[in-house]
């Protein structure tokens, strides 16, 4: 970033002007101002912010005394009889937001309007029929060159990539639990957003590129009508994919509400979107209601991207993440290796029915993944079955449990030492200890280790009580891992640094080669936990085949992507780590060992 920017000021990102950082700038006109140009595909020399467009606030005002903080036009010349679209982002509550609106919308030429103030939107059009002005609330505004009418009129082909739908999942949320009828608990809310998601991506999936997608909301067409097209199409999700699906998964919103979230999701690809669609929405319904108390949190997906890369899987690796939450993990490993193969078919010219199957295959046969918590466990499967079109290798159990306690058929999929692949960001804290005698004695970590002084070696002592789960978790990895294979754990900065976890170093060293050690910023699991966090990368071998000395690839991220509140900012050195390992691994001649 720009060293010059006065403190407490940011770059506006359509006219590179600096503006004060309010909250308001931050967490509303930037955000909509990048949506109307990344995914509306307005032009930036269409959009004013600064200087602000000025309308009147009431029919005798000759001064157009109040600033509209975004204003679209239909062209570079931006003429003021010709605005379009005005938005409005001051933080008031939505019947507040709506009427400022409307009168915007009232006393300017523009007839379209949208409301956002960061955690809410609404979209108005204005209409002047008999010398009289109405407003309607419409799904969306039109995409850069469609007409009003062509709302939700949308070619699978048209459908657009986005990078961020957090703003989107946030308004959705608020919307829902404002205007929900029969249901105000996130986690029921979050439900059925993800049957909604669902629903999005198997029309994404299933929809020639020429043909018109099934999950849409018209500008003219009843909130029912949209109602009765989505459930038709979540009933056509439940026959194909019944073993991850049954007859008790219903969408029960109510019409309204299912046309609203269509509304704001219908100009997405989310198939091709940059960021885990899934776990977004989960993290903006559930977030730290849910997950924090058990010590888990979403990792978000540039983390996920890295740690995927510098293990990079093919078809022949069986990977595994043992708390694999809503799939982000597995999810990105079957991309990964599907990209590999779209490589290879397109360089051997290979049928496109031979390399589909081969992509099967893979997210068949070679993807596993446990959680303890049901709902989490049931979305990941249904997600990998949509995404994937395969049978789930995904399965609710605790993996810390005794191996042999676990269900008949986990018990055929899921054996020790047997994966090439683990990814894994384990639940950690001292609050959530797992205890018990069967589960603790599978474990050497979860024994008592007592230093000797004289020899600087660490013994082993007796049982423990209970043992936080991050530390059962590193040794249950390498209990899977099958010699020469290889992971990526997200681990608490105190397992390298803490003097009395000395023991658990010294246990990895002698069954490991550390391939690499990355420092993640604070901020990247914020604002959920303010847990340091740093990711190990190692390859498990059997003691003969460490070398006595190798180099260990090190970096520090010091920005992730976000700021502590979540908010997006443009500096990512995560991104950047995945391209500096492979720079690395080949100046010093690193490849995996084979065993």
């Amino acid at each position: 970033m720009n060293k010059d920017i006065k403190d407490g000021h940011i770059i506006d990102f359509i006219s590179g002007q600096e503006v004060k950082a309010t909250p308001e700038e931050i967490e509303a006109v930037q955000i909509f101002t990048k949506q109307l140009v990344e995914d509306y595909s307005y032009p930036k020399d269409h959009i004013q912010t600064r200087p602000q467009f000025r309308v009147k606030v009431r029919p005798s005002d000759t001064k157009k005394e109040y600033p509209i903080d975004i204003a679209v036009f239909p062209n570079n010349k931006r003429q003021e009889d010709e605005i379009y679209i005005i938005v409005e982002c001051k933080k008031k509550n939505r019947k507040d937001g709506k009427t400022q609106l409307q009168d915007y919308l009232r006393f300017s030429k523009a007839f379209l309007g949208v409301w956002f103030n960061g955690d809410e939107r609404l979209f108005l059009r204005k209409i002047e029929k008999n010398g009289r002005i109405e407003f309607e609330e419409i799904p969306n505004i039109p995409q850069y060159g469609q007409r009003v009418e062509d709302i939700g009129k949308f070619k699978r082909k048209d459908l657009k990539p986005t990078h961020n739908l957090k703003a989107t999942f946030k308004a959705i949320r608020n919307h829902l639990a404002a205007n929900t009828v029969g249901a105000t608990r996130d986690e029921v809310l979050a439900q059925q957003l993800i049957n909604l998601i669902f629903c999005k991506i198997y029309d994404e999936r299933f929809t020639e590129p020429n043909e018109t997608v099934t999950f849409r909301a018209g500008i003219d067409e009843g909130a029912e009508e949209v109602r009765e097209r989505v459930l038709d199409l979540f009933d056509k999700v439940k026959r194909k994919y019944k073993e991850v699906l049954d007859e008790n998964d219903i969408i029960n919103l109510d019409s309204n509400s299912i046309a609203y979230v269509v509304g704001e999701l219908q100009n997405y690809c989310l198939i091709e979107a940059e960021r885990d669609i899934v776990a977004d929405a989960f993290e903006t319904f559930i977030g730290h209601a849910l997950k924090g108390g058990q010590g888990q949190f979403f990792t978000p997906r540039n983390v996920v991207k890295m740690m995927v890369n510098i293990l990079d899987p093919n078809d022949e690796d069986l990977i595994i993440d043992p708390a694999c939450g809503s799939g982000g993990f597995l999810i990105e490993a079957l991309r990964h290796i599907w990209r590999k193969l779209d490589a290879e078919g397109e360089k051997y010219h290979w049928n496109k029915n031979n390399l589909q199957e081969e992509k099967m295959e893979v997210a068949l046969n070679k993807i596993r993944g446990i959680d303890k918590d049901y709902f989490l466990s049931k979305v990941a499967k249904a997600y990998m079955a949509i995404i994937g079109d395969g049978k789930s290798g995904i399965f609710t159990e605790d993996s810390l449990e005794v191996p042999k306690n676990w269900g008949a058929m986990t018990k055929t999929k899921i054996h020790l030492n047997d994966f090439s692949v683990l990814l894994m960001n384990p639940p950690f804290g001292a609050k959530i200890p797992v205890r018990g005698e069967d589960k603790l004695k599978q474990f050497e970590l979860g024994h008592k280790w007592k230093e000797n002084k004289k020899t600087g070696e660490w013994e082993k002592g007796k049982l423990k009580d209970k043992e936080a789960p991050q530390i059962l978790f590193i040794e249950r990895c390498l209990q899977l891992l099958k010699e020469g294979g290889r992971a990526a754990i997200v681990l608490p900065d105190g397992i390298y640094g803490n003097n009395q976890l000395g023991y658990i170093r010294r246990w990895l060293l002698e069954r490991v080669r550390i391939v690499a050690i990355i420092d993640v910023p604070v901020e990247t699991f914020m604002p959920n936990t303010p847990t340091k966090t740093t990711i190990l990368v190692l390859q498990k071998l059997p003691k003969n085949k460490i070398p006595k000395d190798y180099p260990i690839f090190m970096a520090v991220a010091e920005t992730c992507g976000h700021d502590r509140r979540g908010n997006l900012k443009e500096d990512d050195d995560v991104g950047e780590v995945a391209l500096k390992f492979k720079e690395w691994a080949k100046q010093n001649n690193f490849n995996y060992i084979k065993v």
